[in-house]
């Protein structure tokens, strides 16, 4: 039933783009005009630039603005389609190729009714309005953007790949502001036109913008490369215990929600999720014979354990990562009430980071299968997180993680795991929450004793 309904949307999208577009030729007298903003937007097609940390425009976006200004509506209505076609060579369905392409057309024809209505001039009398021009172009742009993710929104409902809210949420909240301000440059874009360089403004604008684009994309590689050698390392440091394989991955990803429900700026979301990747890397000096142990660990095994946060931060101190990135490593084990360790830090003197890897940790750590017991439910592990606040936790902290996990819900552990030794009676834990002063859990993650 989804494949006909979406196979009807799709068409009818086609439909009105089709009708859009001989509507707009129709309505055309200088074609060469035409031809000419045509390749200029299928130029601009090929240029992707990150416009938030994870999502992406291609040059056209800005194109699209000043076309608005230079030729008006009807020209940028066909003149659209042709900023998909770079975008036509990746690899996806033929059938999302075809709507990606059309939805364009009844998006731009939006664009274009929102700035006719302003009444924004078009052409050279642009330069004696200018207030009425930039008005018209924030409205083409935000009517654009409006109309575009409705369909988008429309279509991925369809499929079931998403809900609605959550598209919102993630996609076009994020970007609806930075696309008002990449409407702004195509204005410029269309003064600088109009004010007598006439095409080579699309140089004086744009190239710039393609070479920070070149330079984004090496900084980018960069980044991807170096987070492609912590996963790797984080792995090798994993295959000492089936247990615990992918619990550095699943932390970095749940304090990554959490992060971004509490709205942290992209450089600290990023930091986040790293350190959350990176907080176990420390038992890589771990001997495996004590990660491995099931029973309670003596003195000397505490206390190997104990040095991993100080280990890790000694293995990352000569990679440029930001300072809290480190502290969040270092003091990760400790609690709320002081009675953590490396330094035995209380309250908001923890740092933030650390605080929220803390929870993340033990939440996945319990809602994880060990070698002494099977993987505790969410809602279980969530109620134990909530009795432990303010001894071992930031109560702030669990009441945001607790609501993230409740609306959002938890993958857990889907790695392969070893079914529990039932022989092991002892309830302890060895990453459970925080080590208590015996080595195993302390707190509500102890069980009874």
């Amino acid at each position: 039933m989804r494949t006909v309904v979406l196979r009807v949307t799709v068409s009818v999208t086609v439909v009105l783009a089709l009708f859009l577009v001989a509507l707009s030729i129709s309505r055309i007298d200088d074609y060469w005009r035409l031809v000419g903003f045509c390749v200029l937007m299928l130029l601009a097609g090929f240029f992707k630039f990150g416009l938030t940390r994870d999502h992406q425009m291609t040059l056209d976006s800005v194109v699209l603005t000043a076309v608005f200004v230079l030729a008006g509506p009807w020209i940028a209505t066909v003149a659209s389609i042709f900023g998909y076609v770079a975008q036509t060579r990746s690899r996806v369905p033929l059938i999302r190729k075809v709507f990606n392409c059309a939805y364009r057309v009844p998006a731009t024809a939006a664009g274009g009714l929102a700035y006719t209505l302003v009444g924004a001039p078009i052409g050279d009398p642009a330069l004696d309005s200018v207030p009425r021009m930039i008005l018209g172009g924030v409205a083409a742009t935000a009517a654009h953007q409006l109309v575009n993710a409705s369909l988008v929104c429309l279509v991925i409902w369809i499929e079931g790949r998403i809900r609605p809210i959550d598209f919102i949420t993630r996609a076009v909240a994020p970007t609806f502001v930075p696309m008002l301000g990449y409407g702004c440059l195509g204005l410029l874009l269309a003064v600088t036109w109009l004010g007598g360089l006439g095409p080579l403004a699309s140089l004086l604008i744009l190239v710039p913008l393609a070479l920070a684009r070149w330079a984004m994309q090496q900084y980018e590689a960069e980044r991807s490369a170096q987070a492609a050698t912590m996963r790797a390392f984080i792995e090798i440091i994993e295959t000492k215990d089936l247990y615990t394989r992918g619990h550095s991955e699943r932390v970095s990803t749940g304090v990554g929600m959490l992060g971004r429900h509490l709205r942290l700026p992209d450089d600290r979301q990023q930091a986040l999720e790293h350190a959350g990747l990176l907080h176990d890397v420390g038992k890589v000096g771990v001997p495996t014979r004590i990660i491995r142990k099931p029973g309670r660990l003596d003195d000397s095994e505490m206390d190997a354990i104990r040095l991993h946060p100080a280990r890790g931060v000694e293995l990352i101190g000569n990679i440029p990562f930001l300072e809290e990135v480190k502290s969040a490593v270092l003091h990760h084990h400790e609690k709320y009430d002081g009675t953590g360790y490396p330094a035995g830090l209380s309250g908001t003197s923890i740092p933030y980071f650390a605080r929220i890897i803390g929870i993340v940790d033990a939440f996945d750590s319990l809602t994880s299968t060990r070698s002494y017991r099977p993987a505790r439910s969410v809602d279980e592990t969530l109620a134990i997180l909530e009795q432990d606040r303010h001894t071992h936790f930031d109560p702030a902290l669990v009441d945001a993680f607790v609501q993230v996990i409740r609306t959002r819900g938890w993958m857990a552990a889907a790695t392969e795991q070893p079914a529990p030794d039932r022989q092991i009676a002892a309830s302890i834990d060895h990453d459970d929450l925080s080590l208590g002063s015996g080595g195993g859990a302390s707190g509500s993650a102890a069980g009874p004793s």
